[in-house]
């Protein structure tokens, strides 16, 4: 699939919490920056669950990693959070 020409849709729960959240706790977490880690991440990787992950860069300690699903070629943001390097990505 590919991920630049597919619809993108963030869920309420991004939208209204989390990248509100985000920013009172100091993090400019965007709609295309969210938009651009699933079209370009700097890792993928699958949660426990099964479901999809594309992260990126922040700054030099932490990155930004969006859980999403696809269906019918179109992709469903589901949440995203902050994260310290090393947690879910390898760092050598």
């Amino acid at each position: 699939m590919n991920k630049f020409r597919v619809k993108i849709i963030l869920s309420e729960h991004v939208v209204n919490l989390k990248i509100p959240l985000l920013k009172s706790l100091g993090w400019n977490i965007t709609r295309h920056k969210i938009k651009r880690t699933i079209q370009n991440p700097k890792w993928e990787g699958i949660t426990r669950y099964g479901q999809p992950t594309a992260m990126s860069l922040v700054d030099a300690k932490h990155f930004l990693r969006v859980i999403y699903r696809e269906e019918d070629g179109i992709i469903f943001v589901i949440t995203i959070h902050m994260a310290r390097r090393g947690t879910y990505e390898s760092t050598k």
